[in-house]
């Protein structure tokens, strides 16, 4: 699928939340402390603000939804021996060789 059409889908499942809690797009606008313009570009497919995507979810009750989407990662007992409190903070460098 691409990324037009996810976003099309999303927004149209957005609108259908919107509907079944019997919400304006003006009443959800001002819920969420956004422009009715964000809301509409959302159900219309168009790309907005992660904020605004979350704002949304909050307000229909959905954010929890969120979790489903990027789950968090759990970490195996051999790793967390290995890490013992140290978080990781960069990625290795890869030790691919480049070809020139």
């Amino acid at each position: 699928m691409s990324d037009p059409a996810i976003l099309a889908e999303m927004g149209k499942r957005l609108r259908e939340y919107r509907l079944r809690k019997n919400y304006t797009q003006r009443e959800l606008a001002g819920k969420a402390g956004l422009s009715v313009l964000s809301v509409q570009n959302m159900e219309k497919g168009h790309a907005v603000s992660l904020s605004t995507f979350i704002s949304i979810l909050r307000m229909l009750n959905i954010l929890v939804n969120l979790e489903s989407l990027i789950p968090e990662l759990s970490i195996s007992p051999v790793e967390l021996l290995k890490l013992k409190g140290k978080t990781r903070l960069r990625a290795k460098k890869s030790t691919l060789k480049r070809n020139k």
